[in-house]
């Protein structure tokens, strides 16, 4: 006998789209992904929800919580985000109804302000709610992706929260642009770990990136290994950020990421003395899931 859903749970991404149906307790039933992220549904999420419960077989009464994208202003219903003092373990009780979809509710992201800057994040605030509910403790969490986000939390609140484009730029960098025609060689670990060590130099990033141009036309490296080096520059200058506005000694880094995106930044933290922890993002947003399905329970 199949169990029965409770909930559908669905990270709506700006490109892609990951949607979990889970039972009791938050056991995930089915997990799904697509490319109908919130710029491929162009505004029509009702009819791309839909289709959606159609082709899982989800029945129109089982409640729908989202994430990400959906409550942005591309997004289905823009949801204002949530001050980064409300702990985490209180956004099942802030989930917004969506206005034109009964039993739909989405999850407002998080805005962190201090020392004069200001970061946001939609999504990754499920998953961390969810290595929360799995026991991982307050600490550093890094969520590697098109837009990579460090995440320091105390007591379950977020104390610290700073992104980098490294997904984005690395892709801008290797589809064009002087550095392109270097990039096309495969997975160098050496490479990768020579640019990380590279940007803890201080140097300005826009240096040592035209640097790995220059490395490769002066005979000093080859080219097979720029595109590894250039990630190693890109994800070391994140690693260097936070040496820098914190000091003391290398803590444990609990990394929230699929297969792909979490190699190169093992690889990187390993180098630079750091011990980590890896998360699996699905087992952890199911969690979250868990904890809405009882909020939103009848």
């Amino acid at each position: 006998m199949v169990a029965p859903a409770c909930l559908l749970g669905i990270d709506w991404g700006s490109s892609n789209r990951r949607a979990y149906v889970v039972g009791a307790g938050g056991h995930c039933l089915h997990r799904h992904e697509d490319a109908q992220g919130a710029l491929a549904v162009q505004g029509h999420f009702p009819e791309s929800l839909q289709a959606l419960r159609h082709h899982l077989g989800i029945d129109a009464q089982v409640p729908v919580v989202l994430s990400g994208m959906a409550g942005s202003a591309l997004g289905w219903q823009e949801v204002a985000y949530l001050d980064s003092s409300v702990a985490l373990n209180r956004l099942p009780e802030t989930l917004v109804p969506v206005n034109t979809a009964p039993g739909c509710f989405i999850v407002p992201g998080y805005c962190h302000r201090g020392d004069g800057s200001v970061d946001v994040m939609r999504g990754e605030e499920t998953q961390l709610l969810g290595a929360l509910a799995l026991q991982h403790g307050d600490g550093w969490y890094v969520l590697p992706g098109t837009h990579s986000k460090w995440v320091e939390l105390r007591e379950g609140v977020i104390r610290r929260l700073s992104t980098y484009i490294t997904g984005e730029l690395y892709a801008a960098m290797r589809s064009g642009g002087t550095l392109a025609p270097l990039m096309g060689g495969s997975d160098d670990q050496a490479a990768l770990c020579k640019g990380a060590d590279r940007a803890q130099d201080g140097e300005t990033l826009s240096h040592t990136l035209f640097e790995a141009r220059a490395r490769v036309v002066s005979g000093d490296a080859d080219a097979s290994g720029t595109a590894s080096y250039v990630s190693g520059l890109l994800i070391g200058a994140e690693f260097a950020a936070r040496a820098a506005c914190d000091r003391d000694e290398l803590p444990l880094l609990r990394l929230i990421a699929s297969a792909g995106l979490n190699a190169p930044y093992l690889q990187v933290a390993h180098a630079l003395g750091y011990s980590t922890r890896l998360i699996d993002p699905d087992q952890a947003y199911c969690a979250a899931l868990a904890r809405f399905a009882e909020a939103i329970a009848p």
